[in-house]
């Protein structure tokens, strides 16, 4: 295994000193922002580095600083130099790993904020299409209302109509069958006011008169009830 000497004096130390603050650097520099982040006091290897770097400046700017060192002598044989190479290049490629790590999962977080930020829009417009909706229905229902109202209305006005009318209907019972002929309209003006005695002035007119209930052929069978409405309320009345 070969070495290298590298006294103290002469431009050996110097290129010796600018070595290892490279290899220094390589392995600090990806712990430097874990430094920064959890506050944690420089390792001693970044003390060496400080160390280093100081007896690097104080070499090229002031030989006399140097002449108060004592003589060393540094080893480092290719070996070490090939083994702490790898473990700088392990640590570069692990922080490039940890990096390429947290690009994947920042790709991932934005591809899912962009799909949620879809479902929001979708959300939108289906709550404004229920929103549309619900003012359509609410519209039919007004306009419901209003009709309810007015069919209420009509329904009161029709009984109305349907009680007037029913209190101008007269029925005559136990008259005989057939007695009317083929005219009731005929009959009933002639033969009331000789049943009742009474006189109509005008004489006594009738809407619609006829027997209720189908035909009955029996002759022993109780005649049909003749059913007739008069033009006139109060003849009517009189009636009754």
């Amino acid at each position: 295994m070969q070495t290298l000497h590298y006294s103290t004096s002469g431009g050996g130390l110097l290129a010796s000193l600018a070595l290892f603050n490279d290899a220094l650097r390589l392995i600090i520099g990806a712990r430097d922002a874990r430094w920064q982040v959890v506050g944690q006091e420089p390792s001693k290897l970044a003390r060496q580095l400080l160390f280093s770097e100081a007896l690097l400046h104080s070499e090229t700017s002031s030989p006399a600083l140097v002449a108060q060192q004592p003589a060393r002598t540094h080893t480092m044989s290719d070996s070490a130099q090939e083994s702490t190479m790898d473990r700088i290049l392990q640590e570069i490629s692990a922080v490039g790993r940890r990096l390429e790590g947290m690009d994947n999962a920042m790709a991932s977080l934005m591809a899912e904020t962009k799909s949620i930020r879809l479902d929001i829009g979708g959300f939108q417009s289906r709550v404004m299409g229920l929103e549309q909706r619900v003012t359509m229905v609410e519209a039919q229902a007004a306009t419901s209302q209003d009709w309810d109202q007015e069919l209420l209305y009509l329904r009161t006005k029709l009984t109305d109509l349907e009680d007037r009318s029913r209190r101008d209907n007269v029925r005559f019972l136990g008259s005989p069958k057939a007695i009317e002929g083929e005219d009731m309209h005929s009959f009933l003006p002639e033969t009331l006011p000789k049943l009742t005695g009474i006189t109509f002035d005008p004489p006594l007119e009738f809407q619609r008169a006829h027997r209720l209930g189908p035909m009955r052929p029996d002759a022993t069978v109780r005649p049909r009830l003749i059913i007739a409405c008069l033009l006139s309320h109060m003849q009517a009345r009189q009636l009754i």
